[in-house]
């Protein structure tokens, strides 16, 4: 069997320094490139990845949460045909180890898939495909989700039709093993295996044909956009020229003349040859550093909370347009992929302080995790069981999403994106959008507070901290939901209330050894409102 598959691994970080004097989000603007717009229904700017949830689960949730809740969209778990591994048995990797362009797979079928797309559409709710184009399976032979038979070592996919011709070999790849060693060497980063995975000859029009031909199956069924797994691993160029070829989105879904939205996987680091900026072309990257700095803040504590009044691009971070931003992925929540420390959901307070932050700030378009959990087993510093799966039954089947009745998840299911403290902060984002950061104040090195132009307003202290003062909220007067330790419903609070008065000033007292150290208010959650704002 193939090693663990590593969605990608360490690249260099691109440092620009941009002299912004303010942060103004402006919603869905296309900056970056044709491919840069997430293409939202408008008022939703937050995409939600369901890891391996089953096609059914997911329609079923665009209908009863995501789409009530105003979330923009889901990331979705390769839905293309894989290889069925069973040593170990049925890991979470083997979706990232293509055997064919069908759409079959542990989440279900072709036509559960399209089921899903048109009611998460008709919702308002976008569907992104994780999509694996960077190579097949590693180099053993077996069946894939469909049925379909392969050999990786001879780079044989008769389901494509792919074969050896349409793999790199050794006149481009100049490695003794054909695989990875050198990260700093940008054409063995390209042209040579990822850990022993069947690497494709992007360079080749019949391949870049194969490629294309699935996306446009994909967006002809109703998709938004996809994430580029392994980007770093493919030239620019071969890229830039596969998405030349896509159709524009369903104009019935998303009007006419739409491109779909792409972001590419390319953990850029700091310590690599290749760049984050190098992909700016063809779409948006995937932020690693972001996640790893608020985790600094909010986990480690290696640095200071106060010092993210100019978070983003005065950080050495790309334009708040070319990227999407996260706290941890499926990869580095496992410890794999090279994408850094971050905070997790085993770390429940401070993945709710970080994840309030993240969607207050206008910095980059925000994507929350919603996980799984897995028999942890820890030895030297290495989860042992990180490969595990999806919840399953007995024959290995994934498990119902279970829905308890306050909301949460159960049966292994984590589902942050349901927790109180987020999904009311994806309400904040949305009504907030297109308002600057203002009024950012420190109260020590931990706790810090800032608005939104006069639409919104949190205040956070770490674990050693706490606050208890009158602050301009920026906001006008009235009482307000904090919508951190309660929702606004039936036009009152089932939480905290805050009064602001007329000068937009508020007291506000947090503790950080509570539950919930934060404190987050918007006007969409004003007491007496006609009706609670989500989208």
């Amino acid at each position: 069997m193939p090693p663990l598959y590593h969605a990608s691994v360490l690249s260099r970080n691109m440092m620009i320094a941009v002299a912004l004097l303010t942060i103004v989000i402006l919603p869905h603007v296309v900056v970056g490139g044709p491919y840069s717009s997430p293409q939202c229904a408008s008022g939703r700017d937050s995409i939600v990845h369901l890891f391996e949830w089953k096609w059914t689960d997911i329609k079923a949730e665009c209908e009863r949460f995501l789409g009530p809740y105003g979330f923009c969209g889901v990331q979705v778990s390769p839905p293309n045909e894989n290889a069925v591994v069973t040593n170990p048995n049925r890991p979470w990797w083997e979706r990232y180890q293509p055997v064919s362009y069908k759409v079959i797979s542990r989440s279900g079928n072709e036509q559960e898939f399209r089921d899903m797309v048109t009611t998460c559409n008709k919702v308002g709710v976008r569907i992104y495909v994780d999509s694996v184009i960077n190579h097949m399976t590693g180099g053993y032979s077996g069946t894939g989700t469909g049925g379909d038979h392969f050999d990786g070592g001879s780079c044989s996919y008769p389901a494509v039709p792919f074969g050896s011709q349409d793999c790199n070999g050794g006149d481009v790849c100049h490695t003794s093993d054909g695989s990875i060693h050198n990260y700093n060497n940008p054409a063995e980063v390209r042209n040579c295996e990822l850990v022993g995975l069947s690497d494709l000859r992007l360079s080749k029009d019949y391949v870049r044909g194969k490629i294309a031909g699935y996306f446009n199956h994909l967006i002809d069924m109703g998709v938004a956009g996809f994430r580029v797994d392994a980007a770093k691993h493919m030239w620019p160029g071969d890229l830039e020229n596969v998405f030349a070829r896509l159709h524009n989105l369903r104009s019935d879904a998303f009007g006419s003349g739409k491109k779909p939205f792409i972001f590419q996987e390319v953990i850029d680091m700091g310590g690599e040859a290749i760049k984050m900026d190098e992909y700016f072309g063809t779409g948006r990257v995937t932020n690693f550093i972001y996640g790893v700095k608020l985790a600094d803040i909010f986990l480690r504590h290696s640095n200071q909370a106060k010092w993210l009044g100019n978070f983003g691009e005065k950080w050495g971070m790309p334009s708040s347009y070319d990227v999407v931003v996260f706290l941890n992925n499926h990869d580095n929540q496992r410890g794999h992929g090279g994408g850094g420390a971050p905070i997790t959901f085993w770390d429940p307070k401070p993945m709710k302080i970080a994840t309030a932050f993240m969607l207050a700030h206008p910095y980059g378009f925000p994507r929350i995790m919603s996980s799984y959990r897995w028999n942890r087993n820890i030895q030297n510093g290495d989860d042992t069981n990180n490969w595990e799966g999806p919840p399953h039954n007995s024959d290995m089947s994934t498990k119902d999403v279970q829905i308890n009745a306050d909301l949460s998840c159960g049966g292994g299911w984590v589902c942050e994106h349901r927790w109180r403290q987020v999904y009311n902060m994806v309400g904040f984002r949305n009504v907030v959008a297109g308002t600057s950061l203002t009024n950012f104040h420190s109260y020590g090195d931990q706790a810090i507070s800032f608005s939104r132009g006069d639409k919104g307003f949190i205040a956070l202290v770490g674990d050693n901290s706490s606050l208890n003062q009158n602050i301009n909220t920026g906001l006008p007067a009235g009482s307000y939901c904090d919508v951190i330790s309660g929702n606004y419903l039936n036009g009152a609070c089932t939480g905290k209330t805050v009064h602001v008065d007329g000068s937009g000033q508020a007291h506000i007292s947090i503790n950080g050894h509570s539950d919930d150290p934060v404190v987050a208010i918007h006007v969409g959650a004003k007491v007496g409102s006609p009706k609670k704002v989500t989208t």
